[in-house]
């Protein structure tokens, strides 16, 4: 019932060269970031949304990424 009324975005090509780029720069920098959470903000940053999330250190690294914790 939910699935059917959520737009779910995909991972894109414009994503995956965002990714590759923040992943190339963080990785000499020494900071890998993991593949699924660098999908997760690439898709995010792609489409100039928001990233919604509590877990705010997996993503603090990404350049031009806007994350937000409403947790807190």
């Amino acid at each position: 019932m939910i699935q059917a009324n959520m737009v779910i975005l995909p991972y894109c090509d414009a994503a995956a060269g965002w990714f590759a780029a923040e992943r190339a720069r963080l990785t000499t920098l020494g900071r890998m970031p993991s593949y699924p959470d660098g999908q997760i903000a690439a898709i995010a940053q792609v489409n100039h949304l928001i990233l919604v999330t509590r877990n705010v250190s997996d993503f603090v690294d990404f350049e031009g990424l806007t994350i937000e914790n409403w947790f807190v």
